[in-house]
């Protein structure tokens, strides 16, 4: 047990309709990276709560340091000097950096020599000393609602660090970062392991486990697969041990057969809430049966484009034309009747009813037309029946089927279910937006083979991925965007990775 910071032994967690973590046993040791590898809803993010004390085990043990612990709060864990960041950023908005990092442990003074109050100017003098000294450079005065999700995640970092936490839980902590900014945080965590801080690494891709850690526990639905020496095992086995089948690492795209164009987009440009042109002058066309991928670095208008085309963003100039119909200006819902189907970037705020049941997500697309509905009358047995069948058909991990809560939900199986509902309309159009983002290698390869057979049925896919490695996988035309401005469209067999890695970074062609 002394060879361990952290020991759990036997640790089982169960919930309505489903054993999260059943009988698990790892042991972590003093100053390494210890991977959790698992799909999406195997049970890793659940295992690490309980460490945090977000939850208690049903059955099993918890040692730190040799000490057998009970937590019964995140407070208890912080005592014991365990932080963690999750998936989902837990921010106040509009707090600055500082007030942020303090809340809950804020240094108090005494005004006029007894009126207790916070001391925000030590506060912002000690966070600002201490994300310099890690690397994580920050200014304490901004606000959380200003600032990107990258520097949201340093403020996470330095929360820990302010709480002076010596085992660090970082969840899925690299799902909605660029790969420059994925690369700057693999140091970040190398750094912090080098100045003797233990950290437990919750991911699903197997290239950042093989780049960042030491060893590394594999779960499959719940259970301990393994626990691997990271070096000795490679991709394909830990791939193979994480979705319990044979993984194929490679993407099989036959030859297109190119049909009538469906979408042409003409002179687009939209402006931001400033009035400012976030989209310019951009024109191209995506045919039957071809994909057409955006690529360029996240910012740079690529989803201002896609919510033009579906009608999330009014078009300040240009043309949207889908088979030859102007729909520039038509609504949303008219949009979708005509055959445009939209998996968009943000699964929670614009592609889900978090508060719904997933039988009702499933037929967000539906409920207006027979049989889900007859003369304004919902007909639920249908409802639920259809999201049976799409659960299925998907392999969307829920724990009460149908009545299971959207919120309640891992992020891949949420957008699963967005991208089961979508595929299902079976558009003339259909718009990924970070289709794979978050998600496992098992359900990475379901839909991008998902998205292939829609393609090989004759849907013109518009792509829109952050993931260069997709764009190049999957794409039959590329066109690649800087700052609003469409720099390079041509096939994707007369580009190279670097090519469009050039363009990307707005080198234009002399």
């Amino acid at each position: 047990m002394d060879e361990y910071i952290v020991e759990m032994r036997h640790i089982t967690k169960r919930f309505p309709g489903i054993i999260a973590n059943d009988d698990v046993s790892i042991g972590i040791r003093q100053g390494e990276v210890f991977a959790l590898l698992g799909e999406n809803g195997a049970g890793k993010s659940t295992l690490m709560s309980m460490l945090f004390g977000m939850y208690r085990p049903d059955l099993g043990e918890i040692y730190v340091r040799g000490e057998k612990v009970d937590f019964h709060s995140a407070n208890d864990a912080t005592a014991k000097n365990i932080g963690m960041v999750h998936q989902h950023f837990k921010l106040v908005d509009n707090y600055t950096i500082a007030e942020n990092i303090v809340l809950g442990v804020e240094p108090m003074t005494r005004k006029l020599g007894f009126l207790p109050a916070v001391n925000m100017k030590e506060a912002n003098r000690e966070i600002e000393k201490l994300s310099k000294e890690y690397g994580l450079e920050v200014n304490p005065r901004n606000l959380i609602e200003d600032v990107p999700v990258s520097v949201r995640q340093r403020v996470e970092i330095l929360k820990m660090l302010y709480r002076q936490a010596e085992i660090m839980i970082f969840d899925e902590p690299t799902a909605v970062l660029t790969p420059s900014e994925i690369e700057f945080l693999l140091k970040i965590i190398d750094s912090l392991r080098k100045a003797g801080k233990t950290i437990i690494l919750i991911t699903h891709k197997i290239e950042e486990i093989k780049q960042i850690a030491d060893r590394c526990a594999i779960l499959c639905r719940g259970k301990l697969v393994d626990v691997l020496d990271v070096n000795s095992a490679s991709a394909q086995e830990m791939a193979n041990m994480m979705v319990g089948r044979e993984v194929d690492l490679v993407t099989h795209k036959s030859e297109p057969h190119i049909g009538k164009e469906v979408l042409n987009v003409q002179g687009l440009t939209v402006l931001d809430e400033n009035k400012f042109p976030v989209v310019k002058d951009v024109s191209f066309c995506v045919r039957a049966g071809e994909i057409f991928a955006i690529a360029g670095v996240s910012g740079n208008g690529q989803t201002q484009i896609a919510d033009a085309v579906c009608g999330l963003e009014e078009a300040a100039q240009g043309s949207i034309t889908l088979n030859g119909q102007d729909i520039t200006h038509t609504s949303i819902r008219k949009r979708a009747e005509r055959g445009i189907s939209y998996i968009p970037e943000d699964r929670q705020s614009t592609g889900t009813v978090m508060d719904f049941q997933l039988s009702e997500n499933l037929a967000l697309r539906r409920y207006g037309r027979e049989p889900y509905s007859k003369k304004g009358i919902l007909n639920f047995t249908k409802i639920r029946e259809n999201a049976e069948e799409l659960i299925d058909r998907y392999d969307i991990r829920c724990a009460q089927g149908p009545k299971t809560i959207m919120r309640s939900m891992s992020g891949g199986n949420q957008q699963k279910a967005i991208i089961g509902r979508e595929i299902e309309e079976h558009s003339d159009l259909i718009i990924f937006v970070q289709p794979t983002r978050g998600l496992d290698i098992g359900a990475i390869e379901k839909i991008h083979n998902q998205i292939l057979a829609e393609r090989d049925r004759g849907a013109a896919i518009l792509l829109i991925s952050l993931e260069l490695s997709e764009v190049m996988e999957l794409a039959d035309t590329i066109g690649v965007i800087f700052s609003g401005e469409m720099l390079k469209i041509a096939p994707a067999s007369e580009l190279t990775r670097n090519e469009v890695g050039r363009y990307m970074m707005g080198v234009k062609e002399a």
